[in-house]
C-alpha cells in the first residue's frame, strides 16, 4: 500500500515556513505479528513541536533531516494481526504524520468517540488537558476568591487551565490576542475578565486595575512582555506555573527583559516551570477527573479543525500566528 507522508526537510533559523516540510510516498511492507495498519484520521500540532526543529538537547529528542515527522494522532485500524485490536477500532497514538503507517499494537490506546469529538482525546482528553490539569492543581493549587491569570487563555492549553481555576473557585483573567478571543473566554468559557494583549496600551496597567490587591498565580504559556507585566503585579506567596513561551519560541537571541528575581524574591513567590511527562504515572487520576468535568458540563472545549492532509504545515505555522481557537488540529479525511 501507497502511503504519503511528511518529512522534516530543512532546520529553520528563527520563524519556520512551508519549506521546512516535503511531501514524500512510501509503500508500506506487509504488517507482521501484533502490529496494525492505520489510517490517520485527526493529527495534531502544538507549539513544543517547534523546539524539535532544533538541533539542540531538550526533554524531547530533535527530528533528523529526511525523516518523518511524528507526533499524536488519531487514527482507524484498517488491518490487524493483534489480538487487542481490530479493523474500525479507533486509537490514539504517536505516529508519523502519514495516510496511512503500521504500528505496534502495544503502542496504541483505544477510545470511545461515541460522545465526544475524537479531536477531544488530542485536546481536553490529552496532552493539553493534562497539561492544564497537572499546572492548576499541582503547581498553582488555586483556592476560592483567590485571582488568577492566565496567559494564552485562548489556546489548547488556557481554555483548560482557566475552566479548572473556576471550577475551584477562583476569579480568573484571561490574556489572548484578539477581541474575538477575548469575547470567547468571557462569554463562552466563564472567564472573569480578559485582556487582548495586541491592543492594550499597557497590561500592566488594566491588571492593577483589574487586580487592584495583585495576582495571586500566572499559569503562563506565553512568556516575553506578557508575562514581564503580570509579574509586576503578583500578589505576595504567588504561585507560577511556567508551561509554555511561545513569544520567544523564534527568537534568534535571548530575549532580556526586566530583572524578576528581585520581585519573586521580595514577595516570596513560587515559580516552577514543568513538562506533562512529569506526571506519567498519574495520567490516568487526571483523565478520570478531567472526563468527569466533561461529561458534568464543568469543562468544555473548542478546536480549529483545517481539513485535508496537505494542510498540516499550514496549521503548525498557525500556531504561532495565533490562528487557533483552543486545540489546533489537522482532519486528513
Amino acid at each position: 500500500m501507497e502511503t504519503s507522508l511528511f518529512v522534516f526537510a530543512s532546520r529553520p533559523s528563527g520563524w519556520p515556513s512551508s519549506d521546512n516540510f516535503r511531501i514524500e510516498t512510501k509503500i508500506l511492507g506487509e504488517i507482521k505479528e501484533n502490529e496494525v495498519l492505520l489510517k490517520s484520521w485527526f493529527i495534531s500540532v502544538d507549539p513544543y513541536m517547534r523546539g524539535r526543529m532544533n538541533d539542540v538537547k531538550s526533554y524531547a529528542p530533535s527530528w533528523k533531516i529526511g525523516q518523518p515527522i511524528i507526533g499524536s494522532c488519531i487514527a482507524r485500524v484498517v488491518e490487524s494481526r493483534s489480538k487487542s485490536l481490530h479493523a474500525g477500532d479507533v486509537v490514539v497514538g504517536t505516529l508519523p504524520w502519514a495516510t496511512y503507517c503500521i504500528e505496534k499494537a502495544d503502542n496504541l490506546r483505544t477510545i470511545d468517540v461515541r460522545n465526544v469529538s475524537p479531536g477531544y482525546y488530542l485536546g481536553i482528553l490529552g496532552m493539553p488537558g493534562l497539561t492544564a490539569y497537572f499546572g492548576m492543581m499541582d503547581i498553582i493549587n488555586p483556592q476560592k476568591g483567590e485571582t488568577v491569570v492566565i496567559s494564552g487563555a485562548a489556546g489548547a492549553v488556557g481554555l483548560v487551565a482557566g475552566q479548572i481555576a473556576k471550577i475551584r473557585g477562583s476569579r480568573v483573567i484571561g490574556i489572548a490576542g484578539s477581541d474575538e478571543k477575548c469575547s470567547l473566554i468571557k462569554n463562552n468559557f466563564g472567564f472573569d475578565e480578559a485582556i487582548n494583549y495586541k491592543t492594550s496600551k499597557s497590561i500592566r496597567k488594566e491588571l492593577e486595575i483589574l487586580c487592584p490587591e495583585g495576582v495571586d498565580a500566572y499559569f503562563d504559556n506565553v512568556g516575553g512582555e506578557v508575562t514581564d507585566a503580570v509579574i509586576a503585579n503578583l500578589d505576595f506567596h504567588a504561585r507560577i506555573a511556567l508551561c509554555g513561551q511561545i513569544s520567544q519560541y523564534n527568537n534568534t537571541r535571548i530575549s532580556v527583559g526586566p530583572s524578576i528575581l528581585p520581585m519573586l524574591l521580595t514577595k516570596s513567590v513560587k515559580l516552577q516551570g514543568f513538562i506533562v511527562r512529569n506526571y506519567n504515572d498519574r495520567f490516568e487520576e487526571a483523565l478520570s477527573q478531567l472526563t468527569q468535568w466533561v461529561n458534568d458540563g464543568k469543562l468544555k472545549y473548542k478546536e480549529t479543525i483545517l481539513e485535508g492532509f496537505d494542510k498540516l504545515p499550514e496549521a503548525f505555522l498557525g500556531l504561532f500566528g495565533g490562528k487557533n481557537q483552543g486545540k489546533m488540529l489537522v482532519k486528513t479525511d
